[in-house]
């Protein structure tokens, strides 16, 4: 199963660390471009095949991609990453479809994630989960992750505040964290290169009951701001809870 990563996009919220000079997916977290870190939480689960949907500063990521992937082959075992250019100003579902029109994607399934969120999701157990959904008409599977909210929990009654607790996870604070398999009949709602994947497909087959929704209760940290690179670094540092396997080892086995 192809692994679609889309970094087409311009990052105008990490600005302080891109400075208009390379792409948000190869910002680096701990010498790292999160474009690697991402690759390398698939690999590690036997994920090898990968598409890069690139746009804006391509060329940045071809250069990664001629330098590093022999070393990645050779040290992760992945077969392919294929940078794809899907256009500057291409929303996130067009830059699916385009994939399918450059005929870089057959009608087949397929995984998708972005290029700026790193979790350590079960990718297997996110297939099966998909696959028994998709046996009753769901037809795309996003991966749910529940947060710590970025802002303490402050409950109001008559002008007192009744409650007042720290950053916490709520039970119903689930949001989508961006990992998801995906069977082609979807990728058909999309009507071109405009077309945001998150505001005009997902919104649909959810009222048409064709997507499911699995739920990962573990680590997720999503990096749109500098602050949540600084998160991001500093985790890395610590542990690297994203590039944990299955048996705790942490999945950094070679150096930058």
């Amino acid at each position: 199963m192809k692994v679609v990563i889309l970094a087409g996009g311009k990052g105008t919220r990490l600005r302080d660390a891109t400075e208009d000079l390379v792409p948000k997916p190869m910002v680096t977290v701990g010498g790292i471009p999160m474009l690697e870190h991402i690759i390398r939480i698939y690999a590690a689960q036997g994920f090898d095949d990968f598409v890069i949907a690139g746009g804006h500063l391509i060329e940045t990521i071809v250069e990664w991609n001629r330098s590093r992937t022999p070393i990645l082959v050779d040290r992760l075992g992945i077969s392919s990453v294929q940078v794809i250019d899907t256009g500057v100003d291409t929303q996130t579902g067009g830059r699916i479809k385009s994939l399918v029109d450059q005929g870089v994607l057959v009608h087949e399934p397929f995984m998708m994630t972005y290029g700026d969120g790193m979790a350590d999701i079960n990718l297997k157990a996110l297939i099966q989960f998909h696959h028994e959904k998709a046996e009753s008409g769901a037809t795309v599977t996003l991966t749910a992750v529940n947060p710590p909210s970025r802002f303490g929990m402050l409950r109001i009654e008559n002008g007192y505040a009744k409650l007042f607790g720290e950053k916490t996870q709520s039970e119903d604070g689930w949001i989508n964290g961006g990992f998801y398999v995906i069977e082609p009949e979807a990728v058909e709602m999309i009507n071109g290169d405009a077309c945001r994947w998150e505001f005009d497909v997902l919104p649909v087959l959810a009222i048409q009951g064709r997507l499911s929704a699995y739920q990962h209760p573990g680590f997720f940290q999503m990096c749109d701001t500098w602050r949540d690179l600084q998160v991001l670094t500093k985790l890395y540092e610590e542990s690297a809870p994203w590039l944990r396997m299955e048996n705790g080892d942490v999945f950094k086995s070679f150096t930058v």
